[in-house]
């Protein structure tokens, strides 16, 4: 399965991963539902961790031995870097919930797609990277389409110059921009592997989201309690499996980060079908022909 068709499998995960985020936030205490999605995570991996530091396997020659996964076989240099990526990730994820909380998934979730829009200019600009012209034209239609689906917030009274939510959703969208494009660095530039790079990551996002989680304890917990819900864990699952995917995809030398950021993004299709019709979200006709232009870019970028 090449590079392109892996960011076409990552998105529909981030499809029910944006699903699961938006049942798990609503009239919930969002510190609590960062941590438990990331302490579920952590735990997925810590197993696998601890099987790296104490077994080895013979490698294909019959004589080498080789830290399973490379899970573990990282510099203090390899650490810091992925602490960093953590850290980037954790303030655009706490923005992105809270905004998520009093959005419409419909709405939220395209504002989030827009990251192709950024990710492209930086790695054009800092990166070389060059597209093809049916590539621009695909991405171009993506982009206008996601303008749109901003025209059609107005409608159900979410004016974007002034609301606080999707100030929050914006800037979450910016950081997640910057965060796709330090992922190339880390999986091409630096060359840790994808799994290394996933395992750390989820490991120090715990840290990361504890000190939001220990405020609301003190000072939040009775005006907005948590309520247990099966869908926090979901959350992890889901952005495990895909961001797995996204990672080999991304580990390939010919990907470009500029395409396969605006095909992960059509992770948008699964969720705006959620919230129509499940949520019975509003003007699901105007919206629908925005989700047609998105599928639309994505052939094209497919096709090249």
């Amino acid at each position: 399965m090449d590079w392109i068709a892996l960011s076409v499998v990552s998105a529909l995960f981030l499809g029910l991963y944006d699903i699961a985020k938006k049942s798990s936030v609503k009239d919930n205490a969002v510190p609590v539902v960062l941590l438990l999605n990331v302490l579920t995570a952590a735990m997925i991996w810590l197993p696998m961790l601890a099987i790296s530091v104490t077994d080895d396997w013979r490698g294909g020659d019959g004589n080498t031995y080789v830290t399973i996964a490379g899970l573990t076989d990282l510099t203090l240099h390899h650490h810091l870097l992925l602490a960093i990526k953590s850290t980037l990730v954790g303030a655009s994820w706490t923005l992105a919930f809270f905004a998520l909380k009093e959005l419409p998934i419909s709405i939220a979730s395209p504002i989030r797609a827009t990251s192709p829009l950024w990710t492209v200019a930086i790695a054009v600009v800092a990166m070389h990277e060059r597209p093809s012209p049916l590539q621009w034209a695909g991405m171009a239609i993506i982009f206008v389409a996601f303008f749109v689906f901003s025209r059609i917030g107005k409608r159900e009274g979410i004016h974007f110059h002034r609301s606080r939510p999707v100030a929050m959703m914006v800037t979450a969208t910016l950081l997640g921009a910057l965060s796709a494009i330090y992922d190339k660095y880390l999986l091409q530039s630096v060359a840790i592997p994808p799994a290394t790079v996933q395992a750390w990551f989820s490991i120090y996002l715990v840290p990361v989201m504890l000190p939001l989680a220990i405020r609301w304890y003190f000072v939040d917990r009775k005006a907005k309690p948590f309520v247990w819900r099966w869908s926090i864990p979901l959350i992890a699952v889901f952005l495990l499996a895909a961001d797995f995917v996204y990672f080999t995809a991304m580990s390939n030398p010919e990907a470009l980060i500029s395409v396969i950021s605006p095909v992960r993004r059509t992770s948008v299709v699964v969720s705006f079908l959620f919230g129509i019709l499940h949520l019975g979200e509003l003007n699901w006709k105007a919206k629908l022909t925005c989700i047609a232009g998105i599928l639309c870019g994505v052939l094209l970028i497919s096709l090249d």
